[in-house]
């Protein structure tokens, strides 16, 4: 299989062979009509082009190949699957990519029909040309919603759609990897209760390179309490289940982008609840769900898909509706129990319109669910408590009007960074007060905002990136990452337990705030631009700090 390019990426010419190999279908000579929206389809059809037209295995060396290929490892009659693949103007080469490695790589028997859910494209190369491409492969269905739906509603929409016993979800933008497919159907053969995700490899989106990851190099899914998923390392307590690293582990939270499930227990479930709107907090809803209400979640070492991790989003939000809160609340109030209170304490308790949720709350009800407390006791007992803090919300300085608070963001890409000042707005999130200002720390998260010095700015008093915690082992918290001091800039750092940097002592008489390890006090510069580190002096209003909630009995 070969490709010609010349140097004008817009001159792509692909051999008979191709067209061949593919079924006879018909390639363009050159790419359709370039759309400024979709940059990226040039650039990708270019390097598909130059290097992965032939579609080769990629680099299986890391995974251990005696154990998940060991003769009767596998049931021999395994379920076959609906592959449903939504997409909304997605460049052609990814596309083609996603549907071929699932093709490629997978026993044809085992996939009954792959649905291909357009999404109200508008791009040329996803009408007639996509339908004609395929025109020879029985197994692939191009279903076409009438509006623009968003991600879960199009999921939906496959689902409809589908007729195999088992559905699996796949963004359009990936690749599937040779023996992927049969360890997600083995555990749901097995148990149809059981959840499937394979271990998700990362496609650079420049070079379209695929980087393999060790299977004992494995996470599971977790979320903090702006309920947002993020990644963690397998907990001790599920490695010691295990005798290898090849056996499915336990996660409390899947990514949601792909993942095998029973179609009857899918619909048990309610599926997805079609009051999210476009996306978010789907995959959350239907990670709670399935532990709560007898199901199990897995991520499959053996199993291995690549995905392209765009820089933006392709879906448009509505104006006016800040559309992931509405989903979280949603999520919230049907799955969270008294456990709600701690993502509403971090909007703000700004809830909005979340619309009706009886008919999710009759259906929890029907099937008999665990409580949120079991799931967390049980399920994700790592997960930090806010309930169990001495003090959350906002930490205001007490100098120069009492109104700059603590705020930075605390995902992981803003870790080892400094911590910032900024106005206090009593919207949560990752602000804690001083008194002087009326000021809060506070940083923006954007990729551009990050590797620079956090400032401050009036707290507002709303939760977000003004909202913190203080430990009953004297971290200032929030999520999994806690302040932190070893000589210069207060940063955030990933949590430790281990107390040495991180470890703060508040006294409630003096409001000094002090830093155990170097016995210095946190304060704010002149300018009330930065957090500072100093002599502790009780007399330095600039070093004095009011903690909202604090409780001093939970120590």
């Amino acid at each position: 299989m070969a490709a010609e390019a010349s140097e004008n990426v817009k001159e792509i010419t692909l051999q008979k062979s191709w067209n061949k190999l593919y079924h006879n279908s018909t390639v363009p000579e050159k790419p359709a009509e370039e759309d400024d929206q979709n940059e990226e389809f040039v650039t990708v059809l270019v390097q598909l082009a130059k290097d992965t037209l032939e579609f080769k295995d990629c680099d299986e060396g890391n995974i251990n190949e005696r154990l998940c290929k060991k003769p009767g490892r596998y049931l021999n009659n395994l379920p076959p699957t609906a592959v449903i693949i939504c997409f909304h103007n997605e460049a052609w080469s990814v596309l083609l990519r996603t549907v071929h490695s699932v093709l490629d790589r997978s026993p044809r028997e085992l996939i009954q029909e792959i649905i291909l859910v357009d999404d109200y494209s508008d791009m040329p190369h996803l009408k007639t040309q996509l339908v004609d491409y395929w025109r020879y492969e029985p197994k692939v269905k191009v279903v076409r919603a009438q509006k623009r739906e968003g991600l879960i509603r199009a999921r939906l929409l496959g689902a409809r759609h589908a007729e195999a016993p088992v559905l699996t979800y796949l963004d359009s933008h990936c690749e599937c990897t040779t023996g992927w497919l049969e360890p997600l159907l083995d555990r749901i053969a097995r148990n149809s209760s059981t959840v499937v995700c394979p271990v998700i490899d990362v496609i650079d989106d420049t070079t379209l390179e695929y980087h393999w990851r060790d299977s004992g190099g494995v996470n599971v899914g977790g979320f903090d309490w702006n309920l947002q998923f993020n990644w963690h390392a397998i907990p001790e307590r599920e490695k010691k289940k295990h005798k290898n690293s090849a056996e499915p582990v336990w996660s409390p939270t899947m990514a949601g982008g792909l993942f095998s499930i029973d179609r009857k227990f899918f619909e048990r479930l309610g599926t997805y609840d079609s009051g999210f709107d476009i996306w978010g907090g789907e995959n959350l809803e239907l990670s709670f769900k399935t532990w709560m209400c007898g199901g199990t979640l897995e991520i499959v070492p053996c199993s291995h898909v690549g995905h392209i991790f765009r820089k933006r989003s392709p879906y448009k939000w509505r104006s006016g509706v800040n559309v992931l809160r509405r989903n979280s609340v949603r999520l919230s109030e049907v799955w969270l129990d008294d456990y709600a209170k701690y993502y509403y304490q971090r909007i703000g308790n700004d809830k909005g319109d979340y619309g009706d949720v009886s008919e999710r709350k009759a259906l929890r009800e029907r099937l008999h669910c665990e409580s949120f407390k079991w799931y967390l006791d049980n399920i994700y007992p790592e997960l930090f408590i806010p309930g169990e803090a001495v003090a959350s919300g906002e930490i205001r300085n007490m100098g120069y009007g009492g109104k700059t608070c603590l705020d930075s963001p605390s995902r992981k890409v803003d870790l080892h960074k400094p911590v910032g000042l900024y106005p206090c707005h009593r919207q949560g999130g990752h602000q804690i007060a001083t008194i002087e200002h009326d000021m809060c720390i506070d940083s923006p998260c954007k990729p551009d905002d990050l590797h620079k010095p956090v400032g401050l700015w009036p707290c507002h008093g709303q939760g977000g990136n003004q909202y913190w915690m203080l430990s009953k082992t004297g971290e200032i918290r929030r999520d999994d990452a806690c302040l932190d001091y070893s000589g210069q800039d207060v940063i955030l750092y990933p949590c430790h337990g281990s107390k040495g940097n991180q470890y703060w002592e508040y006294d409630a008489e003096t409001n000094l705030l002090r830093h155990g390890s170097s016995d210095k006090c946190l304060g704010i510069n002149d300018s009330r631009t930065k957090l500072i580190m100093e002599r502790c002096n009780q007399e330095m209003y600039h070093q004095r700090w009011l903690l909202e909630n604090y409780d001093p009995e939970k120590l």
